[in-house]
């Protein structure tokens, strides 16, 4: 995959940009490693974490209701982990030493980030589409097909919307203070 090459080398550029960085992985939002530039990683654990803590990362802005995940940062003894939003389909997952400039680090990530993004993204548009097989049964009318689709997706986006609804109760059982 031509992007595939254009992604590494926009990871060896930020990791060029950003002297404290230790490693850069690309992936998809499914856990698979699109490209990696991680010298003392495991490349596809890393990916397979960087999913998981996706995914908490998601529900965690949806439930707060802060929108659409942006980038998560966590901080341990020894140095920085970064997700960034990558496109539609992909993250961007940076380690950095513990004295790497936040402000920096978030900046060239956030960059990275949509670049990756746009080229996934692109390389994503360009795959052929699978081809379809002939069928013996007629064409439906434009109009007609249209017309269930847009029923379906309708039924679905209400449905999708009635099991996320939150009730006040929820808010109210929550804890938000540690008594001793």
């Amino acid at each position: 995959m031509a992007a595939e090459a254009e992604v590494l080398d926009e990871l060896r550029r930020l990791r060029a940009r950003v002297p404290q960085l230790t490693g850069a992985l690309a992936a998809g939002v499914d856990g698979l490693v699109l490209a990696q530039d991680t010298p003392d990683v495991e490349p596809e654990q890393l990916a397979a974490l960087t999913s998981a803590a996706l995914g908490v990362a998601v529900r965690m802005t949806d439930a707060t209701e802060q929108g659409d995940f942006r980038e998560l940062l966590v901080r341990g003894v020894h140095g920085y982990v970064a997700t960034y939003a990558a496109g539609s389909s992909a993250v961007l997952t940076l380690l950095a030493l513990d004295q790497v400039n936040v402000g920096r680090l978030h900046l060239e990530g956030r960059r990275a980030g949509t670049r990756i993004g746009e080229l996934v993204d692109a390389a994503a548009r360009a795959e052929p589409a699978p081809r379809a097989t002939a069928s013996k049964t007629p064409a439906k009318p434009a109009a007609k097909s249209a017309a269930k689709t847009a029923t379906a997706a309708s039924k679905t986006a209400a449905k999708s919307a009635t099991a996320r609804t939150r009730t006040g109760r929820a808010a109210a059982n929550a804890r938000t203070t540690t008594e001793s």
